[in-house]
């Protein structure tokens, strides 16, 4: 019998990290983040990870794991997150998988392998010259030639991604999209309940959304994106690209007003909710808890437990 996990998912902003907890509290389990931000130290604000309280009172884990400047990866993220999980487990305790970055938990979940190659610095910054003397779609029309199937799924602009299929396939031989077609049929490492967190009406959801960037404002995300800027970090850093972030630097660099940035951030966080929910949506097994105009965490606590109950993970 596969090893049993508890995953929480849903659009930002969605209550995901107080149930978290509340059921941790409850249940004697643990919390694993897998949002793909909160893993960067010193960027706490923009990233809305949880408070000092929170993780006080319940332990987290995959929090403040890489610096600004690294180059995080979904391979990186299951390369340490699996051991975390499985560490949990040992103790006896329940790992509570929550975060909003579908491809990092799809991936610990399934127990994936990501394309072993030994990376190249003068192969990546080779390619990465290319790519700014040609440009993103001449370089995906070289994927195209190597690796369509992966190819048909970028576009001219994710140079990270094209970049990254090709190192993969100049350094194996071995295309990005066989690997992950070798990897799919590898039985799932974990058996998970998946409990996902949405609001009726999409306004409720977009207030919700507003008011916690207005909040980032209000304890000091200007001053946090002025800190990193000032430690060095580069704008085309990934963790830079984070929604908030990039933003907020951009108009900082430029000279614009940071009031202005903030609308933007709002849009920006809307738009990547849509996606989050479309992701998560596939997964036709999870049990859904739908608020009405705000959370109610204390109906939700009930509702969970008693899933859990009825499903064998209490």
């Amino acid at each position: 019998m596969k090893s049993e996990v508890l995953v929480i998912v849903g659009p930002t902003a969605s209550g995901k990290t107080k149930l978290s907890v509340e059921l941790a509290k409850r249940c004697g389990g643990e919390v694993v983040s897998f949002d793909s931000m909160q893993v960067y130290r010193r960027m706490d604000i923009g990233t809305a990870k949880p408070s000092a309280e929170e993780r006080a009172d319940i332990p987290h884990h995959m929090l403040d794991v890489a610096e600004p400047d690294e180059d995080f990866s979904v391979a990186r993220y299951v390369d340490l997150a699996a051991p975390v999980t499985e560490d949990i487990l040992r103790r006896g305790k329940l790992p509570i998988l929550v975060g909003g970055t579908g491809l990092y938990v799809d991936s610990l979940l399934s127990g994936r392998t990501f394309s072993p190659f030994q990376r190249s610095r003068g192969l990546r910054e080779a390619l990465e010259r290319r790519l700014a003397e040609l440009g993103g779609e001449a370089l995906l029309e070289e994927l195209r030639q190597a690796d369509p199937d992966t190819a048909r799924r970028l576009h001219p602009n994710d140079h990270r991604r094209i970049v990254r299929a090709l190192e993969v396939y100049q350094s194996t031989g071995k295309p990005l999209s066989q690997h992950d077609r070798e990897t799919r049929d590898l039985p799932p490492r974990y058996r998970a309940l998946t409990i996902g967190l949405n609001f009726t009406r999409r306004e409720a959801l977009w207030q919700r959304i507003d008011a916690r960037v207005d909040e980032m404002m209000s304890v000091g995300l200007v001053e946090e994106v002025e800190a990193l800027l000032r430690e060095g970090i580069s704008q085309s850093c990934t963790s830079m690209q984070a929604i908030g972030y990039k933003e907020m630097a951009a108009a900082l660099w430029e000279g614009r007003d940071v009031v202005l940035a903030a609308e933007e951030i709002k849009l920006r966080t809307r738009q990547y909710a849509k996606r989050q929910l479309t992701w998560f949506r596939r997964n036709e097994a999870a049990k859904w808890i739908v608020w009405e105009h705000v959370p109610d965490f204390v109906s939700a606590l009930r509702t969970s437990t008693k899933y859990m109950e009825e499903s064998g993970l209490l």
